[in-house]
């Protein structure tokens, strides 16, 4: 047995030990708002940061809130935050120049989707009682569901996609692989926008290639060598693989 199992087992026990009523007014005004601030703490952590939170409170409140048939209200309070947080995210991704467009969009995803693994912590009684026996769904699902409606599923991202994926060196590839997983883990649908990029990262997406487009295969490897050395300073004879005016430099 884990360590999270453990602890959690303890916190049912002393819950279930624990004779309470909850009012509309209790949920509304001290249950909902301690969880709404810890969602937001969570939601607006930038990634690889972890902000101190009661793990064994918030759980504790959910469970209560479960156990006195809040569920579905708790359900839908968390959805709509977690959409009102998502709608801001959107219009400031709007806002954002096309230069720095693919950077901050890979911020705010990398952002959600560790927000999403703490948030499914904190209501995981909720879920496992409710969101799956009753809604035949999961947490996570649901809140990547919200994130691809409101934030990812939108033609400004894809356009910046295309064009920055055309260009040698357009875009960081880490950065870019990141992107290209995260949106696929989504919808795999979304593959369906640009296959050949989406091939790169996602093994066996697209046929095996066939005799007939070898030709073709061919053509763009030597347009890409064209582009090398007209846009990006290499040289065909540089045995090196240095860039021309790199020798100075590297010395």
């Amino acid at each position: 047995m884990t360590t999270n199992t453990m602890s959690e087992n303890s916190l049912l026990r002393q819950a279930r030990g624990t004779t309470f009523f909850l009012s509309d007014d209790d949920y509304m005004n001290l249950h909902w708002p301690k969880l709404e601030s810890a969602i937001l703490l969570i939601l607006r952590q930038s990634p690889g940061q972890f902000i101190p939170i009661s793990y064994e409170e918030m759980y504790s409140t959910v469970y209560k809130c479960v156990c006195q048939q809040y569920a579905d209200r708790m359900y839908s309070n968390l959805i709509e935050l977690v959409a009102t947080y998502l709608r801001r995210v959107s219009m400031e991704l709007q806002e954002t120049p096309k230069e720095a467009y693919l950077e901050k969009f890979h911020f705010v995803m990398e952002q959600f989707f560790q927000a999403v693994s703490g948030i499914v912590a904190i209501f995981s009684y909720m879920n496992r009682f409710y969101v799956t026996t009753k809604l035949q769904t999961d947490l996570k699902t649901e809140l990547g569901k919200l994130f691809t409606t409101l934030v990812a599923d939108n033609d400004s991202l894809f356009t910046v996609i295309e064009e920055v994926s055309s260009k040698p060196f357009g875009a960081d590839p880490q950065v870019m692989m990141s992107i290209v997983k995260g949106l696929y883990s989504l919808k795999p649908e979304f593959s369906s926008r640009n296959p050949v990029l989406f091939a790169r990262f996602i093994p066996n997406l697209l046929p095996p290639t066939q005799c007939e487009q070898l030709p073709s295969l061919i053509q763009e490897d030597r347009m890409l060598q064209e582009d090398l050395v007209t846009s990006q300073g290499f040289s065909r004879d540089d045995t090196g693989k240095k860039r021309r005016g790199d020798d100075f430099h590297g010395r």
